[in-house]
């Protein structure tokens, strides 16, 4: 099963002198049966992006506690890893894609790293900022996080992220 697990930049960092990924919490996102309901129409691509972009929302909400903790200098950039395995389980209780893994995950397991490119920064630290009251509903808020999720994340091979975290 491919998995999308939201990071943040000092995350990618220790997976890249650690060799493994630790999920925060354990947390991921994947097309579960669940996600796949909650949608009318889409093939498995386009709900595999659904999820995929529920996990960079939840790497703003990553990004928002490092701020908060007064980590300024962590890059603003969203970060999204894929991983293959079926070493999880399905998360009812949270959102329809949310799926729990159960310790860390080799580098053999990463399929690819989604990460904001530098011009997305300014829009992914102000969304950062917001990200817990748009979740309640703020429209103001909303828009900012919109804002930095209209920024693709640019697609990196697990053999590119050495090189990716050096040049930060």
């Amino acid at each position: 099963m491919r998995i999308y697990l939201p990071a943040t930049w000092p995350m990618l960092s220790r997976m890249v002198s650690t060799g493994r990924f630790e999920p925060m919490g354990g947390t991921g996102f994947a097309l579960t049966p669940k996600l796949r309901e909650s949608y009318v129409a889409g093939d498995d691509e386009e709900l595999e992006y659904a999820a995929m972009t529920e996990a960079a929302r939840a790497s703003l909400r990553l990004l928002a506690v490092e701020f908060g903790l007064g980590e300024d200098a962590t890059p603003a950039r969203r970060v999204v890893v894929a991983a293959d395995t079926d070493d999880v389980t399905v998360r009812p209780d949270l959102d329809d894609g949310a799926v729990r893994v159960s310790g860390s995950l080799p580098m053999e397991k990463i399929a690819a790293v989604h990460v904001d490119v530098e011009e997305a920064e300014h829009a992914v630290r102000q969304a950062a900022a917001v990200v817990d009251k748009a979740d309640l509903g703020d429209l103001d808020a909303e828009f900012l996080v919109g804002e930095a999720e209209d920024h693709e994340l640019a697609w990196y091979s697990p053999s590119e992220v050495q090189f990716l975290v050096e040049l930060g």
